[in-house]
């Protein structure tokens, strides 16, 4: 695939928006949402909702449902755009093995920012003492192919557009063309 992006993960700590962005880049580029947070078993959710952080044999089977969705999804013609915090590089590489040229935008927040947005969360089983966590087991995807970095308190109406432009882009340097397939993004923007 190249330089190619297939599908979309848009990633980072909790409260960075991905579920915000996800649905925004979604709508714009004609894709398919998978919000991850729907995918995780009620044993990572119970774990989260008492504070306890999830570990890396936790996450293991969640992200292998999430590579299946997105390779079912590209099968059914869409492109995929999948929310998940995808916080370490071993969980982005168990992506990638699922859907070859896969796309990632990080969204970058600091720690304060993070432990406010979800304090102000209502309703998430993801409680704000979890933050410190999820600080510690952030990788950050600097020098990763295909990997667009953003400042996560830039305004919706500005962040979506970007990656939409971003994702085309990769289309346009391998095809020559204005569309990914399976989507209406040469029409969207």
């Amino acid at each position: 695939m190249g330089d190619t992006i297939a599908a979309l993960v848009v990633m980072g700590v909790s409260g960075c928006g991905k579920s915000s962005v996800g649905v925004a880049v979604a709508e714009l580029a004609g894709a398919r949402l998978i919000e991850g947070d729907s995918f995780h078993p009620a044993s990572n959710i119970a774990k989260m909702s008492a504070g306890i952080p999830l570990d890396d044999d936790d996450r293991a089977g969640w992200l292998a449902r999430l590579g299946e969705e997105m390779a079912r999804t590209l099968a059914d013609g869409a492109a995929p755009v999948l929310t998940c915090s995808a916080l370490k590089l071993k969980y982005r590489d168990a992506l990638r093995a699922a859907v070859p040229g896969l796309g990632f935008v990080f969204l970058d927040l600091t720690r304060e920012m993070a432990a406010r947005r979800v304090a102000e969360r209502p309703g998430h089983f993801m409680p704000a003492s979890l933050i410190d966590s999820q600080f510690a087991a952030l990788e950050r995807p600097s020098a990763e192919a295909l990997t667009l970095t953003l400042d996560a308190t830039l305004p919706l109406s500005e962040m979506a557009p970007r990656v939409v432009e971003w994702w085309r882009a990769s289309a346009e340097r391998r095809a020559g063309a204005r569309h990914i397939p399976g989507s209406t993004l040469s029409q969207a923007v």
